[in-house]
């Protein structure tokens, strides 16, 4: 029988509880049982983790998954146990956690990020590592995986296609949103846009990937970059870190100016419809937001032969984390990209109902929790 240790983690009981979470708190903290890791899987203590949408779409039902299941999947930790077989990683090396794991073997996999993996789309559905394995008990009762990851706990056992090396000396809660926040908004910029500095950028939805997509576009030296959003507060935030204008998404209608490329990082069609309405003839309009599974889109089809537009899903980014990462992190060590401003607060774990709360209202980019 495999050995195991005592964690501490957040558990989602149950998804679609009324608001606030404060108050109905479908997500409990508390003792869980963590196997040892098995063949191609290491055992990483949590060191930061961050609330993620991908995390509240779970809670308020928008993305159903098999519960009970521990959360969590931007987070950076340190090895301290591997697996049967593993050989890149070693006892003592700092990583990051990313929520797609790639099996290197798919039809996916050989897209260069294009396209998800297949395998690490279904683990993930399934609520499973990579390898189909499940290392969470409590009580007797298995507890389901999140995103491969599972990162509000103490500790957390991962495949090694989830989990990417960075410098032991990147502050932890930066390394955490490496893994997601600015690899799905990072991603948009240097993997689908690709832009030069001549380009214009408008970012519509700024939330955390939002600005990380407005961090990266600045860190690449686009001139110009415009950031839409409702709230008077993000658009004053996205002016400090690096948007050269702002607007409402009625001003940007209004205002008749259309840009290279856009970016839709709300994951609602309204904004969808905005970033295309607003993107020039010949222009890529690149949707990285998860909206509702029912939501539909109404645009202009004329448009799209007529002007020679282009719409690009984009998942994580269209990244590959383990060739991504490094270039993000080499970005925040010359001192181009400013990951620090995506970080709105620091939370307790015991608090995370209510950092849902702030997540679905809107008012905070990235809640970082630490562990000790």
């Amino acid at each position: 029988m495999a050995s195991t240790r005592t964690i501490r983690g957040a558990v989602l009981e149950r998804s679609g509880a009324p608001r606030p979470y404060a108050e109905s708190r479908p997500i409990t903290v508390g003792e869980l049982e963590l196997t040892e890791p098995g063949p191609e899987e290491v055992l990483v203590k949590i060191n930061a983790a961050g609330l993620c949408h991908s995390d509240l779409s779970v809670v308020n039902n928008n993305r159903p998954r098999p519960l009970p299941m521990l959360l969590g999947h931007e987070s950076a930790g340190v090895i301290e146990a591997l697996g049967p077989g593993v050989e890149d990683f070693e006892v003592g090396q700092h990583v990051v956690m990313t929520f797609l794991p790639r099996c290197g073997e798919c039809e996916g996999c050989a897209t260069d990020g294009m396209i998800p993996c297949e395998k690490g789309s279904q683990t993930n559905n399934e609520g499973t590592l990579l390898a189909g394995t499940r290392h969470l008990t409590r009580n007797g009762e298995t507890i389901q995986h999140h995103l491969g990851v599972s990162g509000f706990a103490t500790h957390a056992v991962v495949s090694t296609k989830s989990i990417v090396p960075i410098g032991s000396d990147v502050p932890a809660d930066i390394a955490a949103i490496f893994g997601c926040a600015i690899l799905t908004g990072g991603g948009a910029i240097l993997n689908e846009i690709k832009p030069s500095p001549e380009d214009t950028i408008a970012v519509v939805g700024l939330g955390g990937v939002g600005m990380a997509a407005i961090i990266t576009a600045a860190a690449v030296g686009v001139k110009e970059i415009v950031g839409i959003d409702l709230q008077e507060s993000k658009r004053e935030k996205a002016l400090e870190l690096g948007a050269t204008s702002v607007m409402t998404p009625e001003e940007a209608i209004e205002s008749g100016k259309r840009f290279s490329a856009t970016v839709e990082a709300a994951g609602h069609p309204a904004a969808l419809k905005t970033a295309y309405d607003i993107t020039k003839m010949g222009g890529l309009t690149v949707t990285v937001g998860l909206p509702h599974p029912e939501a539909d889109l109404v645009i202009n089809a004329l448009k799209i032969t007529g002007e020679a537009r282009r719409i690009h899903g984009s998942y994580l980014g269209s990244a590959v984390p383990a060739k991504d990462i490094p270039r993000y992190e080499e970005l925040w060590r010359a001192g181009k990209l400013k990951a620090e401003g995506l970080i709105s607060s620091y939370i307790d774990l015991e608090d995370i109902n209510k950092g849902m709360d702030a997540l679905e209202d809107g008012v905070a980019l990235r809640q970082i929790i630490m562990f000790d």
